[in-house]
């Protein structure tokens, strides 16, 4: 898999708030598609490059084809994991990050893994296959009162509790192993809003993803360490597309004595951009700066 249908959101935005220049290392520890790791590649070549991470091996695997013959360094690790990473690089510190969070169009056209609603093949969720257990094992043994709590705070899902009774009356029948079953068995439980474009399903899938692959803890740990791997004035970037994400990103750029807020309010896609990627339609950017020093800062945002 070479060509990749998926493309990165705001970036344009990442390019204004990252600022890439020739020389330069940066970090795109969502490599994905490879969409914005092109980008900036482009722009620090020839005597920077960009490190590129992503969870997902078949990713990486398709973004290392498509980014040959670029000054482009490709890794299969976490983005909580940069600062090991670039110690075994010999560097002391790069000019700058991004992480594009969530789910690839790649991983959603994939039917294999269970991304997709209608996927028949195994109810997997995880980014990386080799990590962890897979979504259908961990329906198959939670009880329904954790399985409830975990739908509710991961997808803030209203329904949650009659999903979860819902799922462990049904797997006492049959195993709920594809994400084709999983979808339907969810939209029986929660009712469809009129003019709502949003399958019942997304809330459900969403809080069972970020459990497998431990979204939040994972970007929780990036936040605490990312901004030491910057040089004083490197730039931090975070496209979140849910609250919970956005959240965690909102109080750590603001509650961070080595970082600056750079944009004072979330920067949201234009209306052309809306027009051409609907994906971008909940993409939320937040971008800060590293301080010299852990001078106080001023200013608030939203």
């Amino acid at each position: 898999m070479s060509d990749s249908t998926h493309v990165p959101v705001l970036q344009n935005d990442v390019l204004r708030y990252l600022q890439p220049r020739s020389g330069q290392v940066l970090v795109d520890g969502t490599l994905g598609g490879g969409g914005h790791t092109r980008l900036l590649a482009e722009l620090v070549a020839p005597d920077g490059f960009v490190l590129g991470l992503d969870r997902d091996p078949r990713a990486l695997a398709a973004a290392e084809q498509a980014l040959a013959g670029r000054p482009v360094k490709i890794a299969h690790a976490n983005f909580c994991d940069l600062p090991e990473l670039i110690g075994d690089l010999g560097l002391s510190a790069v000019d700058g990050v991004v992480l594009d969070l969530g789910l690839s169009s790649d991983q959603l056209a994939d039917g294999t893994r269970g991304f997709s609603f209608d996927a028949s093949g195994p109810l997997d969720l995880r980014f990386d296959p080799t990590q962890g257990e897979p979504a259908w094992r961990l329906l198959e043994r939670l009880r329904e009162k954790p399985l409830a709590d975990l739908i509710y705070q991961y997808g803030e899902e209203r329904f949650s509790r009659r999903i979860a009774r819902k799922i462990v009356e049904v797997r006492r029948i049959q195993p709920i192993r594809t994400a084709e079953q999983l979808a339907r068995l969810v939209r029986s439980c929660v009712p469809r809003s009129h003019g709502h474009g949003i399958d019942p399903a997304t809330r459900t899938f969403q809080a069972i993803r970020i459990a497998v692959n431990d979204e939040l803890g994972s970007l929780q740990r990036a936040l605490q360490h990312i901004p030491d791997c910057l040089r004083p004035g490197g730039r931090f970037v975070v496209i979140s597309f849910h609250s919970l994400e956005d959240r965690l990103v909102k109080e750590a750029f603001r509650d961070d004595p080595r970082l600056q807020i750079l944009c004072k309010k979330p920067v949201r896609a234009s209306q052309q951009e809306l027009a051409e990627n609907p994906r971008s339609r909940s993409a939320k950017l937040r971008a800060a700066a590293r301080l010299a020093s852990s001078a106080a800062r001023s200013g608030c945002f939203d």
